[in-house]
């Protein structure tokens, strides 16, 4: 008997878009229908969400894509930028951690030179197509949410006194705007009609627009917006000034990428994700875990302990070799194969106890090498007890929320086959300053690098930090994709993807039924983000999960954390069967704002 679903799967052969905003969802169904593929939708989506969810990511951020052409292979498309040329161990020699706000942790804004990417060599339609929307929605206003508005209010203090670029778009009239009120950013629209209007100087060509609107960005008016905004201190959260890394030269010297996805199969499937730059193969160390441990086959039944526990176990383990092994493999020897082997998946398999809770494992050896282990930072500051799982502060761990973003997510697919998934975030409103000239933030990517040299994520000039950024594609035997699925999230991102994704490979048919699954996550490792906290034997859990079920995962000795209903998570999935032609898509109604559309 199917589950219960907060809203329909939506059915149709037409396409299906599944975003974060309903805004981007409307804007690349609207692309669809004007004859665009799912390419062209997925950019002008892309596009719309920088300006409608500019808490959650921006123009100064960063895209990871992954994505297939009907009739060609997985692909992925790297749109996170690398650190500035003078971003050295040294430039930090002050610091024991790379500051999570302010102009310090800048990378060379990566979104808009991929979108564009996509556009030129999957797309169909022109620069200006694909920013239509998004111009319209900075220049008329768009309703805002009451997340925007909470996170202004927090960060009016921070704005008035320090940032007065964000002051001028954020606190239009002195004070933050109030929720469900309309919000522009003039600002943002101007820049984006510059680059309209430089790009169809190139002339009637699609591609040339496109290149030209790509120098534009990175070697013309915006580069040179940047770097003029940067070449004096500007100051941090805190009021502090500092000299940014980040130059100009840094956006000329850098451009979006391609390269294959790392895969694994699983039963009849394949799945598909970036490279170790990302956190993506952590998703595949965790589905061979399953597999070793015979996880999964229990979907049906609804969340039992013994699933929470063994995901959480195999979670923790996955994500201990993330911190000890990923970086970007154009800069470190990422033991990536023998990571998804046979042999360590059943050592590590062999490590998760049915009966008690590991607080915090620690990696193993891999290939003969010993693996890095980061400091130990707990939400107080005083080292944690890896023995007990005794946190010494309260459950969480998470960083500051007036200073943290977060993530967006968007899904597409269309008639053809053509299917992309890709996480947009970084350069949000909250963690560094508004270039009054362009109308947006730089991003703060840096942070996730570690610098410690040993880590195979230290920071080094024009690397790529190894970011949480996990989208998701899933293909079958015969090499057609059918399905794309992610969420927002920070750490959080494949844990609760890999809970969903589970159901859905195991027998959940209805997309919304996998996605409206209570979920959970653990924190009993390193924070990708700063203060970079470790909250040992953390276990976080939606209260829909019963409890019974608390009562045994509390008794297995998990820190339980029971959190509000409907709390955790945002993801948004699209599908397609390749034998009958059906499209399927849907979305978290988790934080209302998520939505799937199609026909």
């Amino acid at each position: 008997m199917p589950g219960f679903t907060t809203r329909p799967q939506l059915r149709g052969d037409f396409g299906m878009v599944a975003s974060t905003h309903w805004l981007a969802s409307a804007t690349g169904m609207s692309v669809l229908e004007r004859g665009g593929n799912a390419f062209d939708a997925a950019v002008a989506a892309g596009f719309t969400l920088q300006v409608v969810e500019p808490h959650l990511n921006g123009p100064g951020g960063e895209v990871p894509m992954i994505f297939q052409s009907a009739g060609a292979a997985p692909r992925v498309l790297c749109g996170q930028g690398v650190a500035p040329a003078a971003a050295t161990v040294g430039a930090f020699a002050d610091m024991d951690r790379i500051p999570g706000n302010g102009v310090l942790a800048a990378t060379v804004p990566g979104s808009f030179d991929a979108w564009m990417l996509l556009l030129r060599d999957h797309g169909t339609m022109t620069v200006r197509d694909v920013l239509d929307h998004a111009i319209g929605l900075a220049e008329r206003g768009y309703p805002l949410l009451e997340r925007i508005g909470e996170t202004v209010a927090a960060l009016a203090p921070v704005f008035s006194r320090h940032w007065p670029g964000s002051a001028e778009v954020y606190l239009p009239r002195g004070s933050a705007p109030r929720p469900g009120s309309r919000l522009r950013n003039p600002a943002l629209a101007a820049t984006y009609r510059r680059v309209v209007t430089e790009a169809e100087h190139a002339g009637t060509d699609r591609e040339a627009q496109i290149e030209a609107a790509r120098r534009a960005w990175s070697q013309g008016f915006v580069a040179e917006a940047v770097g003029d905004f940067l070449s004096a201190p500007v100051p941090d959260g805190s009021g502090v000034p500092r000299q940014a890394l980040l130059t100009a030269q840094d956006l000329a010297d850098w451009s979006a990428s391609y390269e294959d996805p790392v895969s694994v199969a699983h039963g009849a499937h394949t799945v598909h994700k970036t490279g170790p730059w990302g956190q993506g193969p952590v998703l595949l160390q965790q589905l061979r875990i399953a597999e070793a441990l015979g996880t999964g086959h229990d979907v049906r039944d609804g969340v039992s302990a013994e699933f929470v526990h063994r995901v959480t176990e195999g979670a923790k383990l996955a994500f201990a070799d993330r911190e000890a092994w990923y970086g970007d493999p154009d800069h470190v020897d990422v033991p990536l194969k023998e990571l998804l082997g046979a042999d360590h998946t059943a050592r590590l398999a062999g490590l998760v106890d049915d009966a008690r809770a590991n607080p915090a494992p620690r990696p193993g050896p891999v290939a003969g090498r010993t693996p890095f282990e980061p400091p130990v930072y707990t939400p107080d500051g005083v080292p944690a007890d890896r023995t007990t799982g005794e946190p010494t502060v309260g459950p969480t761990g998470a960083a500051p929320a007036d200073l943290r973003g977060d993530t967006c997510h968007v899904d597409v697919v269309d008639a053809h086959g053509n299917m992309v998934s890709a996480t947009p975030s970084g350069g949000w409103l909250s963690s560094s300053p508004v270039i009054p000239a362009l109308g947006f933030p730089l991003g703060t990517r840096a942070q996730m690098f570690w610098l410690d040299p040993a880590s195979p994520n230290a920071l080094a000039p024009r690397k790529r930090p190894r970011t949480t950024l996990s989208p998701t594609l899933v293909t079958r035997q015969d090499g057609q994709a059918v399905l794309a699925i992610g969420t927002p999230g920070g750490d959080q991102q494949d844990q609760w993807t890999f809970t969903a994704l589970l159901r859905i490979l195991h027998g959940v048919d209805d997309l919304q039924e996998a996605l409206d699954t209570p979920m959970f996550h653990t924190s009993a490792f390193a924070s990708s983000f700063h203060p970079r906290e470790t909250v040992p034997g953390h276990l976080i859990v939606e209260r829909g999960v019963g409890e019974d079920v608390i009562a045994e995962l509390v008794r297995r000795g998990h820190r339980v954390e029971v959190a509000r209903p409907w709390t955790l998570g945002r993801l948004a999935a699209v599908a397609r069967d390749p034998d009958s032609g059906e499209l399927r898509a849907a979305a978290d109604a988790r934080a209302s704002q998520g939505y799937a559309a199609g026909r």
